[in-house]
């Protein structure tokens, strides 16, 4: 594995080379998603609160970035550090811009956090981010009575938001979003009455698992969850963030994919509604042991034992695709590895990620000499049953994930994989590389 130097803005170049075989056992960062509610929950929250297992990531600094700039005393960032009570028990108006760098979940928690605070602020981000669609958080917020307005018809960063009093009110959401979910959740403990959020289809519910534990009441129903206004936030003195399934698939997927790998990776978090990966690497004929099992703050955990083998080819529909959204990029070179058809359906959020994450996965594959067809909400991919892909140059398109599943796919690949924009996989994942490199037997 070579690398070159890298530009800002993510002009990383990276080659991956074959490799035989993944072996021997590893982790994984602290859960990117868990991570931003435990420094937004912690900062509502009195006492001080420890933090361990944080994500070192781009995104995770971006929020602890901005609590700071509002007055929340955070340690150094780091895997583990300390959260203290606010000032007055309260944030306080920030001196500029609030940057968000890539982080769309920052974002999206954030406007939710800031639409009932005293103050007005304006959240921006980089370019990527500025082009990222907003509508799905601000509309409902100025519906509670937020003052919210921003570029390209006032839903696109940089977003002014004038904080000021908000009232609950029942939402309708028209997809299965965390991030919507969790933004009105927010919203909804600084408003007056109840905020009740309706879901086609459970999204993942690490908001609830925290609010829950930080003895905030929630009325959970099938199909959605409220919240009562007023409730005061007393997250555990102590937190520990288990690793994240999304960066622990790439592994899965790489060891599926090669025949004769042995792969253990140690606490690794498998709440159920992030877990869908794992149903389909047992659809595919991947067998995939949890061992010890056991329950870290609320959250499921286990050490995630595999080995590769054959691959068959699998369908993603329905209510599994909010069980696994940000793994799909990667799933579908498990596709490609495969025997027979797959087809992905329902994943027409993937074209409003840090890339339109279907046409960047489609022209992966093809650089790989994989057959794909892409659809308005999914893919259909021609398995190569168990061939090498014949490698390439690809580009992240600025994606972290499009870059990672590059990477794998490298692995499985004739003449090695050079990705184009590899340095956006600091958003999430510092070290990838590295880790990658120690459990490639070549």
């Amino acid at each position: 594995m070579s690398t070159r130097s890298q530009q800002p803005l993510f002009d990383g170049l990276t080659k991956v080379e074959p490799a035989r075989r993944l072996q021997g056992q590893l982790s994984v960062p602290g859960d990117k998603s868990i991570s931003h509610r435990a420094l937004i929950f912690s900062s509502l929250s009195t006492g001080d609160q420890r933090i361990r297992g944080l994500s070192c990531g781009a995104d995770v600094a971006a929020t602890a970035q901005v609590l700071k700039s509002l007055g929340a005393p955070i340690s150094s960032f780091g895997a583990g550090m300390t959260v203290g009570e606010l000032p007055h028990g309260a944030f306080t108006a920030p001196e500029g811009t609030l940057d968000c760098g890539n982080s769309g979940t920052s974002m999206r928690l954030l406007a939710g956090l800031l639409a009932g605070q005293n103050f007005s602020s304006v959240l921006d981000g980089d370019r990527s981010l500025r082009g990222r669609p907003m509508a799905r958080v601000i509309d409902p917020l100025r519906c509670m009575g937020a003052q919210v307005d921003g570029r390209g018809e006032g839903n696109r960063a940089p977003l002014y938001i004038g904080g000021g009093r908000l009232e609950g009110i029942e939402h309708f959401s028209k997809v299965a979003s965390a991030q919507v979910k969790s933004c009105l959740l927010l919203a909804g403990l600084h408003a007056v009455g109840t905020t009740t959020i309706h879901e086609p289809h459970l999204s993942r519910d690490h908001s609830e698992v925290m609010l829950r534990a930080s003895g905030v009441t929630l009325h959970q129903f099938s199909g959605g969850v409220s919240v009562e206004g007023g409730q005061p936030v007393h997250a555990p003195a102590e937190i520990t963030v288990p690793g994240d399934i999304s960066a622990a698939a790439f592994f899965l997927v790489a060891a599926a994919i090669l025949p004769g790998s042995e792969l253990l990776i140690r606490g690794v978090g498998v709440n159920p509604t992030r877990s869908g990966i794992l149903d389909v690497l047992e659809a595919a004929g991947v067998a995939v042991e949890r061992r010890d099992q056991r329950v870290e703050a609320g959250e499921a955990v286990a050490d995630l034992w595999l080995c590769g083998g054959e691959v068959s080819a699998f369908d993603i529909g329905g209510a599994l695709v909010p069980r696994l959204i940000d793994e799909l990029p990667v799933l579908a070179v498990l596709a490609a590895r495969a025997h027979g058809e797959t087809t992905i359906s329902g994943a027409a959020e993937l074209r409003a990620k840090e890339s339109d994450r279907i046409e960047s996965t489609a022209q992966l594959l093809r650089t790989l000499g994989v057959s794909v067809q892409t659809r308005p909400d999914g893919l259909v991919i021609q398995g190569t049953g168990g061939a090498p892909f014949v490698g390439g140059t690809i580009s992240s398109a600025g994606d972290h994930r499009i870059a990672m599943s590059a990477a794998v796919a490298g692995l499985a690949s004739n003449l090695g994989v050079q990705i184009k924009g590899s340095d956006a996989i600091s958003t999430s994942f510092p070290g990838f590389f590295q880790q990658l490199e120690r459990c490639s037997d070549r």
